[in-house]
């Protein structure tokens, strides 16, 4: 099985407001680099749609080491939320719906085709792959508004 490294990271221009994402996957000594825009969406949705969008790419089975600076998504798999969530008919501890179900739908989807580990790394910190998905994140909500 092969092993990929990816990276992850989402933003938004107000909360909601316009969004990107960005992801770098590597594989080896191979790159490659994948951005999204969304007119109006929350910070929440850009982040779990990098991962999706970094997923999308892999065409066949791998080994994932995913990291993010996202809580939300690191936690939601690592403290087991999401098996709750499905349990309880998706719906919270507070029995409210679980937002971007539809989401987080897609990244099951993902996690039974592929292993992948969930990793939480410190946003705008020193890790540069953390740094470069930011600015690709930006740079994807950037280009739309110069449009």
């Amino acid at each position: 099985m092969k092993k990929v490294i990816i990276y992850t990271d989402g933003a938004c221009s107000g909360n909601p407001g316009a969004g990107g994402y960005g992801a770098i996957l590597m594989h080896g000594e191979l790159e490659r680099e994948v951005t999204g825009y969304a007119p109006h969406t929350t910070n929440n949705r850009m982040e779990l749609c990098a991962a999706i969008a970094a997923l999308d790419v892999l065409k066949q089975p791998c080994e994932v080491d995913l990291y993010s600076d996202s809580a939300y998504l690191v936690n939601a798999i690592n403290k087991n939320w999401i098996l709750n969530w499905q349990k309880n008919g998706w719906k919270t501890s507070n029995k409210q719906p679980v937002e971007n179900q539809d989401l987080w739908q897609q990244i099951i989807t993902h996690t039974r085709t592929h292993t992948v580990h969930f990793h939480k790394v410190k946003g705008h910190s020193d890790n540069p792959y953390n740094n470069r998905c930011d600015a690709l994140a930006r740079g994807a909500i950037d280009s739309k508004r110069g449009s």
